[in-house]
């Protein structure tokens, strides 16, 4: 009788360079085929969905600029997750972070829109909506730099108290922050000198090119500066960092305040830019979540995190569009982000593991 086949991981001495290319390019097109089964399975042409989709999330001028305006956000919060993963820190909570940047800029229109010109303005909300996600994220920082504390479950938790806040603000009666004498409680629009106008007759605004220039500044910043080279040393090994005299508690509050900030940032932007008020539908959105996807689509490169959320941009946005131009289902989109996030993490263990085949050996008995 034949001995039973067993799986074996070993791990790789040095990953190839081209598998940190090809797994995320296999990962789309393994989710593509993916939703061409299962668009068959439900009785839709995969060819009219996939071309639709690229059609209004790509390649239509009106269908790009939708997209690179909602990438924004999406680069946003997957710069913020990639942020934390650096050091081996789990930021779940970027949108929660989102929530209160939205918050935070939200406030600072209303309240001095109309004492200061635009250009001071402008940046205003988006310090103060960087500084809100920054806050938010204070106490999870504190405590996993102190105790060692899982921030996974701090940071997650952390956003439903957000997303309680946003609609306590949108909804209780006399709020700083919605209409007055409104038929339905809505957010209260920031005046014209805390907004950005966008490119023409488009959903995109001048924040995309900011947030585009600030993650290449983070890859610089990670790659080339002595605080990266922290970052590094503690990632890959801590006790190493401590014999080098490197504060890891420290730089520990340092990467998750900044995590926070890029979220919180991502919040602002949506203020200045297409929201202009606190809008409690962002609790619908997961915009946050998402960024989580794309940072692992990029594997944490803060360049190809500005491809991956713009891709992922283009999915949201082309699968908004389908039940509009045909009887698709909209999740068509949703669904696509989750299996490239599976067959991503599953690209994974080839990258880092040979994977072969070995039968066991039986003992004589």
């Amino acid at each position: 009788m034949r001995s039973p086949i067993r799986i074996v991981f070993e791990q790789r001495n040095e990953t190839p360079k081209y598998l940190s290319t090809l797994v995320p390019l296999i990962s789309v097109i393994a989710a593509l085929v993916a939703g061409a089964l299962f668009l068959l399975a439900t009785g839709y042409s995969p060819i009219d969905t996939y071309s639709n989709m690229l059609s209004d999330g790509f390649t239509s001028s009106r269908g790009i600029t939708d997209t690179l305006g909602l990438s924004t956000v999406l680069i946003c919060t997957g710069i913020s997750a990639a942020f934390a993963f650096q050091m081996n820190l789990y930021n779940i909570g970027g949108e929660g972070q989102l929530y209160l940047g939205m918050i935070g800029g939200a406030w600072a229109g209303l309240a001095l829109g109309d004492r200061l010109p635009s250009f001071v303005m402008i940046p205003t909300v988006l310090l103060l909506g960087s500084l809100a996600g920054a806050v938010w994220i204070l106490i999870p920082a504190y405590v996993r730099s102190r105790l060692g504390t899982s921030e996974i479950v701090t940071t997650l938790l952390l956003t439903y108290v957000a997303a309680s806040l946003v609609d306590h603000f949108v909804y209780s009666p006399g709020s700083f922050f919605v209409t007055k004498n409104s038929a339905f409680p809505q957010g209260r629009l920031v005046p014209d000198s805390a907004s950005l106008t966008a490119f023409g007759d488009t959903s995109l605004y001048p924040t995309f090119f900011l947030v585009a220039l600030l993650a290449l500044v983070l890859y610089w910043v990670v790659k080339r500066t002595e605080f990266g080279y922290r970052i590094q040393v503690i990632a890959d090994s801590p006790r190493a960092a401590h014999y080098a005299g490197i504060n890891a508690n420290r730089t520990t509050l340092s990467v998750m305040l900044i995590s926070g900030a890029l979220s919180g940032l991502g919040g602002a932007a949506l203020i200045v830019g297409p929201f202009g008020r606190l809008d409690p539908g962002i609790t619908l959105l997961g915009y946050g979540y998402a960024g989580i996807v794309i940072a692992a689509l990029a594997r944490n490169n803060f360049s190809a995190i500005i491809v991956s959320g713009i891709l992922f941009a283009g999915l949201r946005s082309g699968g908004d569009k389908l039940q509009i131009s045909t009887d698709t289902p909209i999740h068509i989109g949703v669904m696509l982000q989750g299996a490239i996030l599976l067959f991503a993490l599953g690209g994974e263990a080839f990258r880092r593991y040979h994977i072969h085949a070995v039968r066991a050996e039986r003992t004589a008995q």
